[in-house]
């Protein structure tokens, strides 16, 4: 009997010393990673498939045993995974359970459309159809803009990380959409006060957005669209031809005075009041200035072509800085600097004409 217990005991020794070496022993030793992809739903047998066919593990059912004695197996979590530098069993098993997946960034600028931010999507494994797809879905800002047949205008421009997984683009226009309710949420109160809705504050706020690179002037172009809104003068404004020719499947890189008459509801050349909606996705500085223009009873502007803009309250003005900063020619508007700057390389000529 004692001679049994023995074997036994030796037995159970020589099993819990196998298994605790195969836990510990390293399967994969590299820097470069290798990729691990587990998809939603994947059982965990599957994965201790994915595991042996990747030479991980000797037998498939040893990773599942595993997780059955951890008892981690309704925890681990679906998505891309790197093992790279000394890789054990037991390490892959726990960077599962927490869900330590790869993640990749991707910046969307301030001032990008749809088109623009799928393109920047695609750079991160999301296909641009599957975006485009996730962010036609209007309901997500119902409550906020219950015009809204897409999300153009609601997508806040920021640093986002997004994971391999079939639904990423869905996911990542639902964080893009929280982060806009983050931004605009404590604005609602003067969006309310000043008789505005979200989508007129959003729309004007992408005009904006498009028309300075430069925060301080923000709230003074602002300001000349809020003006000439008053006084039922048309925005004028070339960024909204580009949106425009863009629809139409026209844009090729430069606006043609034949281009100013496309019939659209976003041609503010030939239509007053500001474009049917958002044209791009504003950031912060420009919702804070569509909400909080400036003082200035000035309704033109033009650019002085080195990022900047001159601002004229008249017409008479305005040609005169016209003539000054895009002809090089006549004298310099008031408040201009002694020496015109040298024409702009840009191929566009700057908005803000009568």
């Amino acid at each position: 009997m004692r001679r049994w217990l023995l074997v036994i005991v030796v037995l159970a020794l020589a099993l819990w010393a196998g298994w605790t070496y195969e836990l510990r022993r390293t399967v994969y030793s590299s820097q470069e990673p290798l990729t691990l992809t587990v998809e939603p739903g994947t059982s965990v047998r599957r994965i201790g498939q994915q595991l042996h066919q990747m030479g991980l593990v000797r037998h498939p059912d040893l990773f599942r045993a595993l997780v059955l004695v951890r008892g981690t197996g309704g925890r681990l979590k679906a998505g891309e995974y790197a093992l790279s530098g000394r890789v054990t069993l037991e390490g892959i098993a726990s960077k599962l359970a927490r869900g330590d997946v790869v993640r990749r960034v991707v910046t969307f600028p301030e001032g990008s459309d749809l088109e623009a931010m799928a393109q920047q999507a695609a750079t991160q494994g999301i296909a641009p159809a599957a975006f485009l797809e996730a962010a036609r879905n209007a309901s997500l800002v119902a409550d906020l803009d219950p015009a809204a047949r897409d999300l153009e205008g609601y997508l806040f421009p920021d640093t986002y990380d997004v994971t391999r997984r079939p639904d990423a683009a869905a996911v990542l226009v639902r964080r893009m959409v929280q982060r806009f309710r983050d931004v605009i949420t404590p604005e609602l109160p003067a969006i309310k006060a000043g008789g505005s809705g979200v989508r007129e504050v959003v729309t004007l706020a992408s005009v904006v957005e498009l028309e300075t690179a430069l925060p301080a002037e923000r709230p003074r172009v602002a300001a000349v669209f809020r003006n000439r809104l008053r006084k039922g003068i048309p925005l004028a404004t070339d960024p909204t031809i580009i949106y425009a020719l863009r629809k139409a499947g026209r844009w090729d890189g430069n606006i043609r005075r034949p281009d100013l008459d496309i019939d659209s509801p976003y041609n503010t050349y030939r239509r007053a009041g500001l474009p049917p909606g958002p044209i791009a996705s504003p950031g912060r500085e420009s919702l804070e200035a569509a909400l909080h223009p400036a003082e200035t009873g000035d309704l033109y502007f033009v650019s002085r072509n080195d990022g900047s803009h001159h601002f004229s309250r008249t017409f008479a003005e305005h040609q005169q800085a016209v003539t000054y900063y895009q002809r090089r020619r006549g004298a310099p508007p008031p408040g201009a600097p002694a020496t015109a700057p040298s024409p702009s390389p840009r191929s566009l000529p700057r908005p803000g004409g009568p």
